[in-house]
């Protein structure tokens, strides 16, 4: 393999990803895969995706290389196909039908390479009463009960960006279920179809809290436990610029510490007396307020008592901690989040920026030993 496909480093070297181009969760799902060094390769579309930002700034396709593939042309299928029977893994986040309608399905693929782990990333899965109905993360969310636990009860249901559903509950399932599958395949020389569902993913998030509504220790309503805004030493806290401070003073050395610099010590009795609750809310919401938010950053800095500033995100990568540990990073001018985890051995990296579609016919040809891909101008 060349140079170019090999730039990265990280515990994925050597492992080939074929990424179908989409939207959301699938295009993240391949970035994680390929910033643990996988050579991902994204089979864009001409034209490019809906909803994409520009691809120069598009950094869910760092790390990747892009080839141009029409799926409604002839020949464009048995490109793809091409390439997955080179690959290891393959991610697709098409309607449920849509891959085997184009001939690039799992029974097509696993004719050309049965150890290949054909992941398929869905909000609704592969089966069941909407598995062929539209939707996005928000819409995937409000059924699960996860939606339906965050939030003031005076207010509706917050919009939590597209972080709970799209990424948590359905990239990072996709991930782990295809570098399980992954493990299998090398084990065993079968590969296996892979149904990440961000219902599904979303719903497992909550596996905590489903055990703590059974035994009586969550009530099912908003604002009313311990970690969803109801308890007062758990939550967050406008300050006197308008900012926030957010709080997770949860166990007994933690509160203590936390009341004595914030000054209210006298409240020290409050924190198993919920009948207390709205009196230390209020006390604790009126001393917040006297100063700004980088003035109780200062008197909270070096402390166990789990407070800390709401920062945006123009600011977090500037965070004292965040930016010694090397949490951003600058690359081809945008900051942005470095790889996560970190390895002692294997370390990642970001070694590309964002593939532009089908710049990287050439050297994907080559290195794949997929000459189709040439034919046409690819």
């Amino acid at each position: 393999m060349s140079v170019a496909g090999t730039a990265g480093s990280g515990p994925l070297t050597g492992v080939r990803v074929v990424e179908l181009a989409g939207i959301g969760p699938g295009p993240f799902a391949a970035m994680l895969l390929a910033d643990l060094g996988a050579d991902v390769v994204r089979v864009d579309r001409p034209g490019g995706a809906g909803l994409a930002v520009n691809p120069e700034y598009d950094v869910t396709n760092r790390n990747k290389r892009s080839v141009i593939v029409d799926l409604k042309a002839a020949d464009g299928p048995s490109r793809v196909l091409d390439l997955a029977a080179r690959a290891d893994i393959l991610v697709e986040g098409y309607r449920p039908g849509v891959a085997e309608r184009l001939g690039i399905g799992p029974e097509t693929c696993h004719a050309r390479n049965p150890r290949l782990v054909y992941g398929r990333m869905t909000g609704w899965g592969q089966e069941g009463p909407l598995a062929r109905r539209a939707g996005h993360d928000i819409a995937y969310l409000a059924p699960t009960g996860i939606l339906g636990l965050i939030g003031s009860p005076q207010e509706p249901p917050p919009v939590p960006a597209n972080l709970l559903g799209d990424y948590a509950g359905g990239s990072l399932y996709l991930v782990v279920g295809v570098l399980s599958a992954l493990h299998h395949a090398r084990a065993t020389g079968t590969g296996q179809v892979v149904d990440a569902a961000i219902v599904d993913g979303a719903a497992h998030l909550a596996t905590m809290i489903h055990g703590m509504l059974a035994a009586g220790g969550w009530q099912d309503r908003r604002g009313a436990n311990l970690l969803d805004g109801g308890c007062p030493y758990y939550g967050t806290y406008e300050t006197a610029d308008g900012r926030y401070m957010a709080v997770g003073a949860l166990e007994p050395q933690f509160y203590e510490e936390f009341l004595g610099l914030l000054g209210l010590p006298e409240h020290s009795g409050a924190r198993k007396d919920i009948a207390r609750w709205n009196d230390l809310r209020e006390a604790v919401t009126a001393r917040f307020r006297t100063r700004t938010r980088d003035e109780w950053t200062a008197v909270f800095e070096g402390s166990d008592a789990c407070v800390a500033p709401v920062l945006s995100l123009r600011e977090a990568p500037h965070h004292p901690h965040l930016a010694a540990r090397g949490t951003f990073t600058d690359h081809g001018g945008i900051t942005q989040p470095a790889p996560a985890p970190r390895f002692s051995v294997t370390p990642t990296s970001i070694h590309s920026g964002p593939a532009q579609p089908g710049a990287d016919t050439a050297d994907v040809a080559r290195d794949w030993d997929v000459p189709r891909l040439l034919r046409d101008g690819g």
